[in-house]
């Protein structure tokens, strides 16, 4: 075991680091191939009310390295990524890195309190689902995760800021200040997160409530509780603990629509923002973060599946 686990931890940050330079990779060929490009935006916008003259436009190519040859500039972007050195915006020269760590903070915000969301009400509903004994109640609970996932993020938004906001006026519909502003945007972050982990949690259940083990703990007089919480949930937590790692990683991506729909701060209306003018450096190091939160996510996730099941490091199948 002990020679095992640092071949399985070597193998998955093999892995993590396969992802980000893949991820950097395909941001940079996509944002190249879009039409236009980002000095030529800025040429049309004008400086200071004034048209740009060509000079002024060769001397902004020749800042931004677009001058250089297509693999030239790929090179030396990577390079500097790996020193962490991000660049610039193009749109007001703001470091990249500075203009990231400002809009975190309301969208971290949000994207834990949607976490939270998830964890509770997928967790807490495929439990009552697989402890019930009510068919009727456990069909009807095992259904709702089917529909909630669904339901498209920004409809959710609409319909809850309409109830709550317009209708009920228990909260507020935009802004980021205070406890009461981030409810809803939570809410619609988590919903479909949690419904995706309530449907394989359940599922994981019902499998791991019929093993063998768990029968034998029934024998011996084990409550449907002990068994629901001590026995069954630790073996069905590994594929929930999955998507919970892709879930979790996945937050900053739906952040964009919540904070548009909520006209919130954040990083995801500042890539928004930036893809509009074609921001190359502002785009690739969000999507470099983006994809950094990803890979530390879910190698965190790796580390914990040998705590559940030491079988996983050795590379035998997680089956009772």
């Amino acid at each position: 075991m002990t020679g095992t686990l640092p071949r399985y931890l070597l193998r998955r940050l093999g892995t993590a680091v396969a992802v980000l330079w893949a991820a950097y990779t395909v941001s940079f060929v996509v944002l190249y191939l879009l039409p236009g490009d980002p000095v030529t935006t800025m040429a049309s916008g004008g400086l200071d009310g004034e048209p740009l003259t060509p000079e002024q436009i060769e001397a902004l190519k020749a800042r931004y390295g677009f001058d250089k040859p297509l693999i030239v500039q790929y090179g030396t972007r990577l390079w500097a990524a790996l020193h962490g050195d991000l660049g610039a915006s193009i749109q007001n020269g703001q470091e990249v890195r500075s203009a990231i760590l400002e809009a975190l903070p309301p969208t971290v915000q949000i994207a834990l309190g949607g976490l939270l969301v998830a964890v509770v009400l997928g967790g807490g509903l495929a439990i009552a689902a697989t402890y019930t004994s009510q068919r009727w109640l456990r069909q009807l609970l095992m259904a709702l995760p089917s529909l909630a996932v669904s339901l498209p993020v920004f409809w959710v938004g609409l319909m809850l800021v309409q109830i709550f906001a317009f209708g009920l006026r228990w909260l507020p519909s935009v802004g980021a200040s205070g406890f009461p502003a981030l409810v809803l945007p939570s809410i619609t972050l988590g919903l479909p997160m949690g419904a995706l982990l309530a449907q394989v949690l359940a599922k994981s259940l019902t499998t791991v409530l019929d093993e063998p083990y768990v029968q034998t703990a029934r024998a011996k007089g084990a409550g449907r509780a002990a068994i629901h919480l001590r026995h069954a949930l630790q073996n069905a937590a590994i594929p929930a603990l999955t998507v919970l790692g892709y879930v979790a990683g996945n937050l900053l991506a739906g952040t964009v629509v919540v904070e548009t729909v909520f006209t919130r701060p954040g990083l995801g209306r500042l890539t928004v923002q930036a893809v509009g003018v074609q921001d190359i450096p502002l785009v690739q190091g969000i999507v470099l973060f983006a994809s950094l939160v990803f890979v530390g996510v879910n190698l965190l996730v790796d580390l914990i599946y040998p705590v559940l099941d030491p079988r996983i490091a050795e590379g035998v199948p997680a089956t009772s």
